[in-house]
């Protein structure tokens, strides 16, 4: 279920973007994908959900995800249609948000502009930015691997337990 590579165009973000600025409180009450992807980085930048494109990728400087440990966050994102986040850092809760919900995800510090489209290798641990090169992350242990190829936590439990019943 996993894509490998994932190969993206770019969008930018800094230091410290929490996840009120990934998903406003005010959207926590619904359980609705489309309410979420469609107010996804609404506290950075109003119109990012009408401008995000299936498969774009955000990149952004450390501690993504700090605040409060709202699943919401990474949902948003994913229904949004991003495929992957690289960042410096990444807040511990919102990590493990990402993994369950099964949003890939690896810490690298690039170097890449808005717009450009680059590639992501999670089985190697790898970013490739045209013209600048291969920046290399830290690889995800092949269990949080495997769980984002079987599409979030909840599907991998699934499938392991079916495995088991055989």
């Amino acid at each position: 279920m996993m894509e490998n590579p994932i190969i993206g165009r770019v969008w930018k973000f800094g230091d410290d973007i929490d996840t009120d600025a990934i998903i406003p409180g005010k959207y926590l009450r619904t359980k609705d994908m489309q309410m979420f992807a469609a107010h996804a980085m609404e506290g950075i930048d109003p119109e990012f959900a009408k401008k995000v494109n299936p498969g774009d990728i955000i990149v952004a400087g450390s501690n993504f995800g700090c605040g409060s440990s709202r699943e919401q966050a990474p949902l948003a994102l994913k229904h949004a249609g991003i495929a992957c986040v690289v960042a410096k850092s990444f807040a511990r809760i919102f990590f493990r948000n990402a993994i369950n919900v099964g949003l890939p995800l690896i810490e690298a510090d690039i170097e890449c502009q808005e717009g450009d489209e680059i590639r992501v290798d999670l089985l190697k641990g790898e970013v490739t930015v045209p013209g600048k090169g291969t920046f290399t992350g830290n690889k995800l242990p092949d269990f949080l691997l495997q769980i984002l190829a079987d599409g979030g936590l909840v599907a991998h439990r699934k499938k392991v337990q079916s495995e088991q019943k055989e």
